[in-house]
């Protein structure tokens, strides 16, 4: 019977789609589901949730739920990474206090003085779980949906590079789903190619029976002026390709947009987005505790298309398919970092994942993603070595935030961050990140 492991099953909402999108597959052998968390009231929730999916949908599985990580990780076939570190009080912290320093950031969970920080949480989780996963399950799959995406994929590259590390994230799927909606046009029979960086991927191919669709994309936006007040718009105006994330996501990573005000209404961005869509998915969580507790049957979303249900599918099935995904580039990307963790197009069948070689991207946006890049690099070089200046460094890269602050705010924006992430990252002492176990 194959394991199939929740890490932060906490996350409800994300664990009920997952787990919806598995039982779908009709033809799946008899699954073990193992769910996690550190939180003994989610996770009971999470249970609930899969004890009624697997009825819905006629399933044969064996739901487990554990609070003992190390119990949940033996014999496991798929590890699927959700945790989030500090949950949505540090997300309020990476936030709210780079607002008041004048850093605007939206979602602030990839890179920036955000992304570095959830990193920074995050990373040390990473190490305990990849040293139980080598200890209890060498042979599994790491399917990571946590972010930082870049950086923790990254990190466990360092910690654990025998590890069946992915990193697995739905962008690229629902940005081609997007754009197709927005021209007319019907997915079914789309060739989409897309490479770069996780949430800074580009839209290399896209075509429909041989027809290029970017010219009906450019028709499109030149008659309607409103789409130019699209950060992604504005993005594919000025580099000729698509970026694969949401306006919200790609307006943090470049210092095109949240500098000043004038832009920030310009485009249509809400600084600080993401405290929002937080406090949601609490209420979400609320919302599924009573409904189970009613009995009622819990709302799921049609055709959500996530991958782990489909890499596991393909997997076990041996059906053939190909998915974006984030590993590691040796030799898939010609013009980024070697060693760096890249997004490219991925065989999946009966015997794993295997990343195509992509090439060379455009180099216009390859400049782009090598600046990402080198805030993840020193990002993991701070974890790896704990050199407190590494972390500095990585915030002063990052394009939104040396913008918007003088070095000197930087600094003195880490010493806070540190102090108010305190409990949460290793040892914090007198404002300076000291020493991370290497």
């Amino acid at each position: 019977m194959s394991q199939i492991v929740f890490l932060g099953a906490g996350s409800v909402v994300f664990t009920r789609q997952l787990l919806a999108d598995l039982f779908r597959f009709d033809d799946l052998p008899s699954l073990r589901i193992v769910l996690h968390d550190i939180d003994a009231e989610r996770l009971d929730v999470a249970r609930a949730t899969a004890d009624q999916l697997v009825e819905r949908f006629g399933r044969t599985a064996e739901i487990i739920a554990t609070l003992d990580r190390r119990e949940a990780l033996r014999g496991a076939d798929f590890v699927i990474n959700m945790i989030q570190v500090g949950g949505i009080d540090a997300t309020r912290t990476d936030l709210e206090i780079p607002a008041a320093a004048g850093l605007r950031q939206t979602i602030g969970d990839t890179t920036g003085v955000g992304g570095v920080f959830r990193f920074l949480r995050t990373f040390p989780v990473l190490s305990g779980i990849a040293a139980d996963m080598l200890e209890l399950c060498p042979d599994a799959w790491f399917l990571n949906y946590t972010n930082p995406m870049a950086m923790n994929v990254w990190w466990m590259s360092v910690v654990a590079p025998t590890l069946k590390t992915v990193g697995l994230c739905h962008s690229v799927y629902w940005t081609v789903n997007d754009l197709c909606e927005l021209i007319g046009v019907p997915m079914e029979d789309t060739h989409y190619r897309a490479a770069g960086v996780n949430h800074q991927a580009w839209l290399v191919e896209w075509s429909r029976n041989g027809e290029d669709l970017y010219p009906r994309l450019r028709e499109k936006i030149a008659a309607d002026p409103e789409l130019a007040r699209r950060v992604r718009v504005e993005i594919f105006t000025r580099i000729g390709f698509y970026p694969t994330e949401t306006s919200e996501h790609s307006s943090e990573y470049l210092s095109w947009f949240l500098r000043s005000d004038e832009q920030v209404e310009k485009f249509r961005l809400r600084p600080l987005e993401y405290i929002g869509i937080s406090e949601e998915n609490v209420a979400e969580f609320e919302h599924a505790k009573s409904a189970l507790a009613a009995g009622e049957p819990l709302e799921l979303e049609e055709g959500a298309a996530e991958y782990a249900p489909q890499v596991i599918h393909s997997i076990l099935t041996g059906t053939r398919r190909i998915i974006h995904a984030n590993v590691v580039n040796h030799g898939l990307v010609d013009n980024l970092p070697e060693g760096a963790v890249v997004e490219v197009p991925t065989v999946v069948d009966a015997t794993g994942l295997h990343p195509l070689p992509f090439g060379a991207i455009p180099p216009q946006g390859a400049a782009l993603n090598r600046t990402y890049l080198s805030v993840a690099a020193l990002a993991v070089e701070a974890a790896r070595t704990g050199n407190p200046d590494l972390v500095r460094q990585a915030v002063l890269v990052d394009p939104n935030a040396s913008s918007s602050l003088t070095p000197e705010q930087i600094w003195a924006l880490c010493d806070e961050l540190t102090a108010a992430h305190a409990d949460l990252l290793l040892v914090a002492l007198g404002g300076h990140l000291e020493s991370p176990v290497r």
